[in-house]
């Protein structure tokens, strides 16, 4: 296998990887918190990679107005959502779901930027929304919980406030469009030759400093009660820097060596690479209609990033 394919493969499974962190957290931190947490983790990480290469110099205000309105829509608001679809649906459902990041962005471009979608393209969104009703959708005569990873030293909130089923697919719906909008706007300014770390600093910058913003309102929903525990914050830091840091760097190092289409086929692979590690840390078995729906959903994205 070539390197840039291997690189892209372990993108993928550091996003894997990181979700299942982020489900150990359920029970224990509030979306708000964690996503703050996130936030911040990945502008430091990201803003420092960006500095160390000189990427800043990359960035004109014309696209870092973009990349801002692209960090609002694809991190501040899908972040939080796709982090409280993993708390509610569990990673495997929550990624399944993701794979619609490509179809929205396929009919998003189409809308608003002039694309063409071709044959092969609207045979891979039938093929990803086949594998998401195939896999969310089908019913087992045994349900399995909602939180596929129990998560470790959840207490009894985490089990008393268990939110619908249909409101996570909800979120993460959200989450798949809210990336595709992100990405919408941030086209135009990786075009024009921003650097992709400086670019990624200047998306999480603006969230990390809305989140921390609206954590001094007077709400409920982010002034919850919460006793610190390193270990909540390290386990919230490494997802980012698995997922953002980590996962972000090998998938540039594998688009700068090979094919776009092939290494983001690839690294859209989430929904197989998580189920091994949801049976790992459940010790349940995947269903095998969960199996084929990731399958159906990876090809309908090879089909969608692969035509033309």
């Amino acid at each position: 296998m070539l390197m840039s394919e291997s690189l892209a493969l372990a993108a993928c499974v550091c996003i894997a990887l990181s979700g299942m962190l982020i489900a150990e957290l359920k029970g224990r931190v509030d979306i708000v918190r964690l996503a703050r947490w996130q936030m911040v983790a990945a502008f430091a990480i990201t803003g420092s990679a960006a500095l160390v290469v000189g990427g800043w110099r990359s960035v004109g205000s014309h696209e870092a107005g973009l990349l801002v309105i692209s960090g609002i829509c694809g991190i501040f608001i899908a972040s939080t959502t796709y982090f409280a679809a993993i708390y509610i649906i569990g990673p495997r459902n929550t990624a399944l779901l993701f794979a619609l990041a490509s179809p929205f962005s396929l009919v998003l471009g189409y809308l608003f930027l002039g694309e063409t979608i071709v044959l092969q393209q609207m045979v891979g969104i039938v093929l990803v929304l086949a594998g998401i009703v195939l896999a969310v959708g089908v019913r087992r005569r045994d349900p399995v919980p909602a939180v596929e990873v129990p998560a470790v030293g959840a207490g009894p909130a985490a089990i008393g406030n268990a939110a619908p089923q249909w409101l996570g697919m909800l979120l993460g719906i959200v989450t798949a469009l809210g990336q595709a909008l992100g990405s919408l706007f941030a086209r135009p300014a990786m075009e024009a030759g921003v650097d992709p770390f400086a670019a990624m600093a200047v998306r999480s910058g603006v969230s990390a400093l809305l989140f921390v913003l609206i954590s001094f309102l007077p709400l409920a929903i982010v002034r919850r009660p919460y006793s610190f525990r390193k270990v909540d914050l390290g386990l919230a830091v490494a997802s980012a820097f698995v997922g953002t840091g980590l996962g972000m760097s090998l998938l540039l190092a594998a688009l700068a060596t090979g094919n776009v289409g092939i290494v983001t086929t690839l690294s859209s692979m989430t929904p197989i690479m998580i189920l091994p590690m949801v049976w790992l840390r459940s010790g349940v078995a995947p269903r095998r209609e969960a199996w084929l729906g990731a399958v159906l959903a990876v090809a309908g994205t090879a089909a969608i990033s692969l035509a033309g």
